[in-house]
């Protein structure tokens, strides 16, 4: 069966989902799915630093999910560039230092013993790009520090077009999620996704699209890009999630 939507209730506008409809993140990217992979962060800066309450800053901290898994074990502070998500991170992290900043260039004056960028590092675009937020990664860091990566796909292992959808029903009301992700272009360095929310009005269903363009690296860029900002990088391969995200984890040792 078709759905059909009057033509005025599409609306469309760019990152809508860190701006007016933020409110929606916690059900559409729900904190406990966050567990694995704030584990695989835990395991490395556990076998990088070893025990103690490490410091850990992390750039594009958004709803602060991640952080919410590691803030009883660590001194974590968090970066990131919307507003309405710092806000988000401030309600289910209270205590914890947030400041709003780019991840190229946001200078703390502060050193930690590791620097962290979960999938924000996907809005990355270019090789420049990668390098300012390196070097932003180095001026936070101390002698020695470890960074991690996590980018949600590597040029290598991803295909598409993909096509994922899933309901937030235990969100009130309950909205609908499709992702549809793609290359437009094999040849450069991005793809695209656009996602369609299907919200439910007073007057009916709302379809809002909203679009992403997001950086797509091989693994030798990664690791290159690292060796020159003075890491000692290395890839680890982890199980991934549906529609093929995640898999890999980019950790470095500050030389």
């Amino acid at each position: 069966m078709w759905l059909e939507f009057p033509y005025n209730s599409i609306v469309t506008a760019p990152h809508r989902l860190y701006t007016d409809l933020a409110y929606l993140w916690p059900a559409f990217s729900p904190p406990e799915d966050y567990a694995e992979d704030a584990g695989h962060w835990r395991e490395a800066l556990r076998q990088k630093l070893g025990p103690g309450r490490h410091s850990v800053l992390e750039l594009g901290s958004g709803g602060g999910h991640t952080l919410s898994h590691l803030a009883g074990e660590f001194q974590v502070t968090a970066v990131d560039l919307s507003p309405q998500m710092l806000a988000l991170s401030r309600d289910l992290n209270p205590g914890i230092p947030h400041h709003q900043g780019d991840m190229r260039t946001v200078r703390l004056g502060q050193a930690f013993d590791a620097v962290a960028i979960h999938d924000a590092v996907c809005y990355l675009l270019t090789e420049q790009d990668l390098r300012d937020t390196l070097a932003t990664a180095r001026a936070h860091l101390k002698p020695g520090g470890v960074l991690l990566l996590t980018p949600d796909f590597i040029q290598e292992s991803f295909t598409g077009p993909r096509v994922l959808h899933w309901v937030c029903d235990h969100a009130t009301p309950p909205f609908t999620v499709i992702e549809y992700c793609f290359d437009p272009d094999p040849a450069d360095t991005i793809i695209e996704s656009i996602f369609f929310f299907i919200l439910h009005g007073k007057d009916g269903p709302e379809v809002v699209e909203d679009r992403h363009t997001s950086g797509l690296f091989p693994s030798t860029t990664w690791l290159r890009l690292m060796e020159e900002a003075g890491f000692d990088g290395e890839l680890i391969r982890l199980p991934g999630f549906e529609g093929g995200y995640g898999g890999h984890l980019f950790t470095g040792v500050l030389r």
